[in-house]
């Protein structure tokens, strides 16, 4: 397979059809009617389950807001998860013009405030709203953008987001900001780490009470990071480089985006938390050993689940080409949706890992922490004490 100069994990799902894992998948098929374990329904109703990155498709041109109807709320009743950081990126088309990373932000923040009126959700603005929807077992969300490309030189903005209910930010996505903030793992180096306006934003981010994800950081952009949080932070979604599952050429695209070992301990070390994603792990049980390996190496209590994956359809602009359903969606791939992770899954995501970590040696006590605990702890550390 060749492969392109810039790829993204999305453009090598969306090119890989011959190798099985673009099959197009019915959802509903998907659900087995048998009930899971007693044990592990105990672990999720029990436990504060979130994921710390899972992408909300959205529109962004004006026109097509609000975008389709999605069903999250049940999407999230199935997963067993208690909440996601609902994300988006503005990146993807480059931007090229001042001012429409903003538009973009701003009609995808509209789009996802729709999505959340629609399933009768709010957003989770700390703690104590967390920990009042799971004890009402109610589903929620964490507000999260995934890059600062909105910002464009104006730290300001980051004050606008918050009070459209932002708390987590993602400081660096696949291109560079207009204005950058710090150079990204799989660029070539422009910028020697973080700029000046990254840090600007990390310390806006302190006084406002948002939570800092490094993820798409290079280690100097990492370490000059780590330096100015006042905080813990996250990288909400990687692996550890010394798995890399059972193809080769994915494997070859994935590596730059992984963690080593050396580094992660660096991050565990300052009371940060690393997101393991469900890439590179081909069933449950593999992906609950990828999260066993990172805790071996960094300890149980900085280490969270960040599957980098999607609860609702995949977006596209009405009158696209989109494969069963139109309306701006289509088929589903294997490992694109969050309740379709694996071939033949046959429980909603959280159910499915939960099973595969206590085969895999983890107790109730460290599923909590893993499931959502560990989180938790650097959200609340983060907005502790604001709105």
């Amino acid at each position: 397979m060749k492969f392109q100069t810039h790829w993204s994990r999305r453009d090598f799902l969306a090119s890989v059809a011959g190798a099985g894992a673009a099959i197009i998948l019915n959802p509903s098929s998907a659900w087995a009617t048998d009930e899971p374990d007693p044990r592990v329904a105990k672990i999720v109703a029990g436990t504060i389950g979130i994921d710390s990155h899972n992408h909300i498709d959205v529109p962004f041109v004006t026109a097509e807001v609000p975008g389709p109807n999605v069903d999250l709320a049940a999407e999230l009743k199935k997963s067993g998860l208690s909440a996601i950081c609902m994300t988006f990126s503005v990146d993807r088309p480059e931007l090229r013009n001042p001012g429409d990373g903003y538009e973009r932000f701003k009609n995808g923040l509209a789009s996802m405030d729709n999505i959340l009126v629609q399933n009768g959700l709010k957003r989770s603005l700390n703690m104590a709203d967390l920990r009042t929807a799971h004890k009402k077992h109610q589903p929620t969300v964490i507000q999260s953008v995934e890059g600062g490309h909105f910002l464009e030189g104006h730290a300001e903005r980051l004050e606008e987001a918050y009070n459209r209910g932002l708390r987590h930010l993602g400081l660096l996505h696949d291109n560079d900001a207009i204005v950058p903030l710090g150079d990204v793992y799989t660029n070539p180096v422009r910028w020697g780490g973080l700029t000046a306006f990254g840090a600007e934003v990390i310390r806006e981010c302190n006084r406002l009470g948002i939570l800092i994800d490094l993820a798409h950081a290079n280690l100097e952009t990492v370490d000059a990071a780590l330096k100015l949080a006042a905080h813990p932070v996250i990288i909400s979604h990687t692996g550890l480089d010394t798995r890399l599952g059972q193809n080769p050429d994915f494997a070859k695209m994935m590596k730059p985006r992984l963690i080593s070992k050396e580094r992660a301990k660096i991050v565990a070390d300052t009371g940060g938390v690393i997101g393991v994603w469900t890439h590179l792990a081909d069933s449950p049980l593999e992906y609950a050993r990828n999260i066993r390996a990172l805790t071996d190496v960094i300890g149980v209590d900085h280490v969270c689940i960040g599957t980098d994956t999607k609860l609702t359809p995949s977006y596209r602009p009405p009158g696209a080409q989109n494969g069963p359903g139109g309306g701006g969606q289509r088929g589903e791939r294997i490992g694109e949706r969050t309740n379709l992770a694996w071939k033949d899954q046959q429980f909603g995501f959280y159910y499915s890992v939960v099973d595969a970590m206590l085969k895999t040696g983890f107790t109730a006590d460290e599923i909590g922490k893993i499931g959502g605990g560990n989180f938790c702890r650097v959200f609340e550390a983060a907005t502790a004490g604001r709105g």
